[in-house]
């Protein structure tokens, strides 16, 4: 599918780019019956988290960065955390089991109730509505609500993720696993209606209680009294515990852009930032064999300083930092040194953007009992657990390749950009704006562009991925592994721009079911 640039309403004020139409819409009405970038934005993955189920859920975590005209760019952090408080050493790592796919070219993850961690997305959202929000609370939930009564066609993007896990997923949840099944045991199709059972009230109590819903009252001790039941380790002081945190940006330079992105102690933001970086203005026009030689050696160096630091640190924030200051300071010198999301762009006529990134995991299998709300497998993450399963302390907030990130020019132009993908987010998202910033490509050529990508396993063994309508310069020596063109593997971009002129355009990637729409 080709999303193309939508420009041609004068009359829009604002212009969403979301996972599927449902989502697209719904934050465009709800821009244009007076709602804010942010209010777009949320109510967009809000919906976002009812229509594509086993992809991403409100039983994860979110980040939310914002731009608001005038003032710096933030990022309201509300991930998921370690939970745990008061257990005894004997309650730690039960309560999971593995699961060997192909999904995503081969992938190895670990679910259940004991990979739960604490979902943040709730609070984030609240937080974000309270500082940015025009419209009442209710009003961004109400579309996913109406969405949830009357049931949603299954996209290609929840199908192509539950015809490879589903049955396995959720095989300890009867209740979600016939919800997204037909009687054959096969995988609904695309098109075909799907009722989460349960859900809709749940969101009616969102709606009127906010993040409360989940996080105290019966809901939340059905929670705690379920994970404890099958060893899972949410309880109701990890609840009780839980903030969204306020974190000035990260920032940096490309061409005319000022590019802010998910600040430490998240991963995808300075690893995207030190990318951008040591681009150096690469490409300067379209894409040579030198630039994609460069750009490989640029993700192998910093991925390989990922491996090395990020992901062992015990202190993410000031590791994250060091990464971005050791980029800075040793410029190009720098580079000798040795599932699943979902996201949300949206501006508005005024210059507000909102980008927001949410994910699940690859989700654990297994609901809160009478709320349809399917929860995370965050925990069992192994690329974001490399310690191990429950090795963090309670209260910490795991790593994250999430980098929703907004962007201005000095002419007043604004962007708000990100993607889905695990550990090809930050590659996605450096291809993207590196082509649109200075590389001689418009929004949506940026996106549709063939990417390559680099993967590197804890052993330290690199494999280059590209899709096949890309040729590989003879100069990159690692094991190649190639994908058909516009594939799934690759991310999926979703931008919403607001021209310095005023001009409102969005772009959505070909290589998920993105869409576009103008409110």
């Amino acid at each position: 599918m080709h999303a193309p640039d939508i420009e041609d309403d004068p009359k829009a004020r604002v212009v969403v780019a979301a996972p599927n139409r449902m989502a697209a819409q719904a934050g465009a009405r709800l821009g244009a019956e007076g709602g804010s970038a942010v209010d777009a934005a949320l109510a967009a993955m809000l919906v976002t988290f009812v229509t594509e189920p086993g992809v991403v859920s409100i039983g994860g975590g979110a980040f939310v960065t914002v731009a608001p005209p005038g003032h710096p760019a933030v990022t309201v952090d509300g991930y998921v955390e370690m939970p745990g408080r008061g257990l005894p050493p004997s309650a730690f790592r039960h309560g999971t089991r593995e699961i060997v796919s192909d999904y995503a070219g081969g992938t190895t993850m670990t679910v259940g109730p004991g990979s739960v961690g604490t979902p943040g997305a709730l609070p984030a959202f609240e937080e974000a509505h309270r500082r940015f929000g025009h419209v009442p609370w209710r009003a961004l939930v109400e579309p996913a609500l109406e969405i949830t009564r009357s049931g949603f066609p299954m996209g290609s993007a929840a199908n192509y993720y539950l015809g490879y896990l589903g049955c396995e997923l959720l095989a300890e949840d009867a209740e979600a696993l016939a919800a997204v099944s037909r009687p054959d045991g096969s995988v609904v199709g695309v098109g075909e209606t799907v009722v989460i059972p349960h859900l809709a009230g749940f969101l009616e109590r969102v709606a009127v209680e906010g993040a409360a819903a989940l996080f105290t009252g019966d809901v939340a001790r059905t929670f705690v009294a379920d994970m404890a039941a099958r060893g899972g380790i949410v309880t109701q002081a990890d609840l009780d515990a839980f903030t969204a945190a306020v974190r000035p940006a990260s920032r940096v330079r490309v061409a005319d852009w000022t590019i802010a992105t998910n600040p430490p102690p998240a991963i995808g933001g300075p690893v995207l930032a030190a990318m951008l970086i040591l681009m150096d203005g690469h490409p300067a026009d379209k894409w040579s064999d030198a630039d994609l030689e460069r750009w490989v050696a640029v993700q192998r160096a910093v991925l390989r300083h990922r491996a090395a630091e990020l992901d062992v640190t015990s202190d993410r924030a000031r590791a994250g930092q060091a990464l971005l200051d050791g980029v800075v300071a040793g410029g190009q010198k720098w580079l000798g040194v040795a599932p699943s999301t979902a996201h949300v762009s949206v501006v508005d006529v005024d210059g507000f953007a909102c980008s927001v990134t949410a994910s699940s995991g690859y989700g654990a299998g297994v609901s809160i009992p009478g709320t349809g709300v399917w929860l995370n497998n965050c925990l069992g993450e192994h690329e974001l657990n490399r310690g191990g399963l429950h090795t963090l302390a309670p209260g910490e907030r795991l790593a994250s390749n999430m980098a929703p990130s907004v962007a201005r020019r000095p002419d007043g132009a604004v962007l708000a950009i990100g993607s889905p993908g695990a550990d090809r987010i930050t590659t996605a998202l450096a291809q993207v704006i590196a082509s649109f910033a200075h590389g001689g490509y418009d929004l949506q050529d940026a996106i549709d562009r063939p990417r390559v990508h680099v993967s590197r396993a804890a052993d330290g063994t690199e494999i280059l991925h590209h899709e096949e309508d890309i040729a590989i310069p003879k100069g990159v020596s690692l094991p190649i592994k190639k994908y058909p063109a516009r594939a799934m593997f690759m991310g999926g971009v979703a931008a919403a721009l607001r021209e310095a002129d005023g001009a409102l355009i969005g772009a959505a990637d070909p290589r998920r079911t993105g869409a576009v729409a103008l409110g």
